[in-house]
């Protein structure tokens, strides 16, 4: 069974870096044009999608999903047992892909993908949250 106390910290984690980046941004892709608001931007989001593979981990584990072999398999057996839709899931998967890049410089950040993120992407990191909160029986705020 998960630890509901687990689960609401990495919730308030995942809204407080949302919060930042509302807040350094405006949700204006444009302000990303400058290098310390994209460093403050890039650093929350990293621990946002840190935040929701921890949580996606847990669940996994003390629900006794399976055994993942990667990060991204997380959010696949979440997804397979119906806590999390399929397109939720995918969409996981690529942030996850996001962050490795922008923890181990796989590769240069690419500003378009950024500016796209903070545009189009950020709410799966809310929706992911309300899909384990539900899951789970719990109300996180919001």
């Amino acid at each position: 069974m998960v630890d509901p106390d687990v689960v609401l910290e990495k919730v308030a984690s995942i809204r407080q870096c949302l919060r930042r980046i509302g807040q350094v941004t405006g949700l204006n892709s444009e302000r990303l044009e400058n290098e310390d608001v994209r460093d403050i931007y890039v650093l929350n989001l990293q621990r946002a999608v840190q935040s929701a593979i921890d949580l996606a981990g847990h669940v996994v584990s003390d629900e006794g999903l399976g055994l993942p072999s990667s990060l991204k398999e997380t959010f696949s057996l979440l997804q397979g047992h119906g806590i999390v839709q399929e397109d939720l899931a995918k969409r996981m998967m690529a942030m996850v892909g996001f962050r490795n890049i922008a923890v181990h410089e796989y590769r240069a950040l690419d500003l378009g993908i950024l500016k796209s993120i903070l545009t189009d992407h950020l709410d799966e990191l809310e929706a992911f949250c309300q899909a384990i909160l539900s899951h789970c029986q719990l109300d996180g705020g919001g």
